[in-house]
């Protein structure tokens, strides 16, 4: 499911127009990206929580000339699923 799709379904299901779920999706979004950008937890009960990991410096190798080469630390974000989310997964 794309970005449209997710829009089309949450309009049909909350009763919206098209362009009022595409404006609670963006919504939802750069919320979300702005809370992350600011080092919060985001955690939707029964889907789960959105947060930032630090990665930590390491050594790494060149794949194509395998040279090895030191990868700095950063910042990447990342979700963990609820248990209710990965029941329905699951069946």
């Amino acid at each position: 499911m794309n970005k449209g799709e997710l829009i089309e379904k949450v309009a049909s299901t909350a009763d919206l127009t098209k362009v009022q779920a595409e404006a609670a999706v963006n919504a939802l979004v750069s919320t979300l990206v702005d809370a992350l950008k600011a080092g919060d937890k985001v955690t939707l009960k029964g889907l789960g929580t959105f947060e930032v990991r630090e990665r930590s410096a390491r050594s790494g190798r060149n794949p194509s000339t395998g040279e090895t080469i030191e990868i700095p630390a950063s910042k990447a974000p990342a979700f963990k699923a609820s248990s209710t989310l990965k029941a329905a997964v699951k069946g």
